[in-house]
C-alpha cells in the first residue's frame, strides 16, 4: 500500500539512464545520449568528440585506448591495434589480404577466425576484447558527464555485415559490461538523426563513407516509419584507403628524391600513414598541405628528411581511381531501386571522409542536389544510435526504423536449387515458414543447408551453416510434411527451424558466431547474378524438368506395383517410362517435357 513518504522509506531514482549510442568505426568513434529531447555528443577527456579505435598495450601490462594508443603506434606498433572492425566476426583466411597490411601480428584462432597477438602479454586477443575497450572508453566518457554508469547500449554497423559480425559487435559491447539493446546499420542511424525534422513520405539518400566501409543507402519516410530501400557500398573501401594512397605518393616521391624505399620500416610507415592523415584533413579546409617528416630514416650515418607539399589537385589525381569506387555503388543503388536522382527529397553525408570537398561534388553531381546539412558528419551516425536507445527504452515512439536484408535467404533443396524464403531488400524484422518434404523413401534424416545470394543454385551462393532434422518418421517420400520457419529479429540475426509434423521433433540452427565465411562483396553477387541470369534459369529449368520427372517415374512405379498384371496399360506405361529415362540421360529439356507429358497422360486415363 503507498503511504506517506517518510525519511525512512526506500528510494529510487524515477529517471532512467539514457542509452548509450555507439558508433564503432573503423578509424573513429563516437559516443551520444539523448535526453529531454536533445542529444549530446559526449567529449572525451582531451576534450575531443571522436575518439580513434585504437588500444595499445605498454609494458606494465596496462592499456591505453584513443589518442594516447595512437601516440603509442609509432613506437610500439607490435602492441598497437588498429582496423579491428575488418576483423569482427570474420574469417582468418578472409582477411589474409588485409592483415598483410598491419603493422602487429593476427594468426588462426582454433574457430577459424583471427587471433590477435600481442608479445607485452605473450597472449592472443579476440578483435571483439580490442572492441569491447572502445565502447568501454566511450562509456567513461558517459559516467563523466552523468556521473553514473552506464547499462544500455546501441551499438552501429555497416550495412554490409554478416550475422557472425554482427554477433562479434553484439559481443563487444557484453564484454564491455554493457547491456546491448540493438545493432542498427550506420546509414540507418544517420537517417534517423535527420528525421525529426525532415518532411515525411521523402526519399532519402545516406552516402556514408567512413574509414574503412562504403554504405549508400535508399530510404524513405513516410508516417514516423524509416524504411530501407536498397543498400550497397563497398565494405573494404574508406578513408583508410585515401590515406594509403598518399602514403604511396609520399615514399614514390622519398625513393625518387634519395633511391631508398621505406616500405620495410614499421615505424616508418607508421609516422607515414599519421602525415597522411593529417594532410587529407588539412586539404578539407585548404588548398595545400605541407608535410614535414625530420629524420625520417638514417642511410650510411645520415639522417634523412621527408619535406614536401601536396596540393588538393594532387590529391584529386591521386584519388581519381578510389572515387570511381566511390560513384560506381552509388549508381547501382539508384538503378536497382528504379529511382532517378530526381526523385532524391534529401541526401546525407556520413563519416568523415565525406568532408573532402571532392567527394562533397562527386555527390552533389550524381545526385543532382547538395547534401543537407546541420549535424556534423562525424557525429551523425552517433546522434542515430542515441535517438534509436531513446525510442528503445521508451522515452520516445514518434518513429520507427525498419532495416532491410542485404541479400537474399533461402536453403538447398533437390537437384541443388537455392530456394528462396526471404528475398533480398526485405524489411525487419521478418519471418516466412515453408513446407517441405523427402527426397526418398523411409528416409529419417535430413540436412538442412542455409544460404545467402542471389544465384539460382547453391553451390553458387554463401553457405551460413547446416543442421540435420532427426527422428523423422519413416515414410514414402513426399509424405512426411517438414516444416521451415526462417526469423530474423530487428538486428538482422537470422534463425531458421525445421519442424516435422507427424512426430514433432524439431531443431534449430544457430548461426552465432559462425566464422566459417565472411560476407561476400555484395554488389560482386548482384552483379554475378545479373551476368548469369539466363544461363542459370536454363540450367535451373532443366534441373527442375529432371526432377519432375524424376516424380513422375516414381509415381508410376508405384501404380504399377499396387495394380500389377491387372492394369491393360502396364507396358504402355513401362514402354513411357523407358522412353523418359532415355531422355533424362541424354539432358534432352524438350525430350524429357514431351515425355513426361505423354507419362502423365497415361496416368490420368482411367484404368480399364
Amino acid at each position: 500500500m503507498l503511504g506517506t513518504p517518510s525519511r525512512s522509506c526506500l528510494s529510487y531514482n524515477a529517471e532512467p539512464s539514457p542509452a548509450l549510442g555507439v558508433d564503432l568505426g573503423t578509424t573513429n568513434s563516437a559516443g551520444a545520449v539523448r535526453t529531454n529531447n536533445e542529444t549530446t555528443i559526449l567529449s572525451n577527456n582531451l576534450g575531443a568528440r571522436t575518439t580513434p579505435s585504437m588500444v595499445s598495450y605498454t609494458r606494465d601490462g596496462t592499456f591505453v585506448v584513443g589518442e594516447k594508443a595512437r601516440r603509442q603506434a609509432v613506437a610500439n606498433p607490435e602492441n598497437t591495434f588498429y582496423g579491428v572492425k575488418h576483423l569482427m566476426g570474420r574469417s582468418f583466411d578472409d582477411v589474409r589480404a588485409f592483415v598483410r597490411r598491419l603493422t602487429y601480428k593476427t594468426t588462426k584462432a582454433p574457430d577459424g577466425g583471427v587471433a590477435i597477438s600481442c608479445p607485452l602479454l605473450n597472449k592472443t586477443l579476440l578483435p571483439q576484447q580490442i572492441s569491447s575497450k572502445v565502447i568501454r572508453e566511450l562509456g567513461s566518457d558517459y559516467t563523466t558527464f552523468f556521473n553514473k554508469e552506464p547499462k544500455n547500449v546501441v551499438i552501429t554497423v555497416p550495412a554490409y555485415f554478416d550475422d557472425a559480425q554482427r554477433n562479434a559487435t553484439k559481443d563487444a559491447g557484453r564484454i564491455a559490461q554493457l547491456d546491448v539493446l540493438r545493432i542498427i546499420n550506420e546509414p540507418t542511424a544517420a537517417a534517423l538523426a535527420y528525421g525529426f525534422d525532415k518532411s515525411q513520405n521523402a526519399r532519402i539518400f545516406v552516402f556514408d563513407a567512413g574509414g574503412g566501409t562504403f554504405d549508400v543507402s535508399l530510404l524513405e519516410a513516410g508516417d514516423g516509419v524509416f524504411e530501407v530501400l536498397k543498400t550497397g557500398g563497398d565494405p573494404s573501401l574508406g578513408g583508410d584507403d585515401i590515406d594509403d594512397a598518399i602514403t604511396e605518393w609520399l615514399i614514390n616521391g622519398f625513393q625518387e628524391t634519395h633511391g631508398f624505399d621505406l616500405r620495410g620500416e614499421p615505424r616508418t610507415l607508421q609516422r607515414l600513414k599519421e602525415a597522411a592523415e593529417k594532410a587529407k584533413l588539412e586539404l578539407s579546409a585548404a588548398s595545400q598541405a605541407k608535410i614535414n617528416l625530420p629524420f625520417i630514416v638514417t642511410r650510411q650515418g645520415k639522417p634523412l628528411h621527408l619535406s614536401t607539399t601536396l596540393s588538393r589537385d594532387t590529391l584529386d589525381e591521386l584519388l581519381r581511381e578510389v572515387f570511381e569506387r566511390f560513384r560506381a555503388p552509388t549508381l547501382a543503388v539508384l538503378r536497382e531501386a528504379g529511382v532517378s536522382a530526381q526523385e532524391i527529397d534529401h541526401v546525407i553525408l556520413a563519416g568523415g571522409t565525406t568532408r573532402i570537398p571532392a567527394l562533397q561534388e562527386l555527390v552533389a553531381t550524381e545526385l543532382g542536389q547538395e547534401p543537407v546539412s546541420g549535424i556534423n558528419p562525424d557525429e551523425v551516425v552517433a546522434v542515430g544510435a542515441a535517438i534509436q536507445g531513446e525510442i528503445i527504452t521508451g522515452d520516445s515512439s514518434d518513429v520507427v526504423l525498419i532495416d532491410v536484408t542485404s541479400l537474399s535467404l533461402g536453403l538447398e533443396t533437390l537437384g541443388g536449387i537455392h530456394t528462396k524464403l526471404i528475398p533480398r531488400n526485405t524489411s525487419l524484422p521478418t519471418s516466412k515458414t515453408q513446407m517441405f518434404s523427402t527426397a526418398a523413401d523411409n528416409q529419417t534424416v535430413v540436412g538442412i543447408s542455409v544460404l545467402q545470394g542471389e544465384r539460382e543454385f547453391a553451390s553458387d551462393c554463401k553457405p551460413l551453416g547446416t543442421f540435420e532434422l532427426t527422428g523423422i518418421q519413416s515414410a514414402p517420400r513426399g509424405v512426411p510434411q517438414i516444416t521451415v520457419a526462417f526469423t530474423i529479429d530487428v538486428d538482422g540475426i537470422l534463425t531458421v527451424r525445421a519442424t516435422e509434423g507427424t512426430s514433432g521433433t524439431s531443431n534449430e540452427l544457430e548461426i552465432k558466431d559462425s566464422t566459417k565465411r565472411s560476407d561476400d562483396d555484395i554488389r560482386r553477387m548482384i552483379e554475378e547474378a545479373n551476368e548469369f541470369a539466363d544461363q542459370d534459369q536454363e540450367k535451373k529449368m532443366l534441373v527442375t524438368l529432371k526432377i519432375d520427372a524424376e516424380a513422375i517415374i516414381y509415381e508410376a512405379q508405384a501404380k504399377l506395383q499396387e495394380g500389377g498384371d491387372e492394369r491393360n496399360d502396364a507396358d504402355r506405361i513401362q514402354g513411357a517410362i523407358r522412353d523418359l529415362q532415355a531422355a533424362l540421360n541424354r539432358s534432352e529439356p524438350a525430350s524429357i517435357k514431351s515425355c513426361s507429358d505423354a507419362l502423365r497422360q497415361l496416368l490420368a486415363q482411367e484404368r480399364p
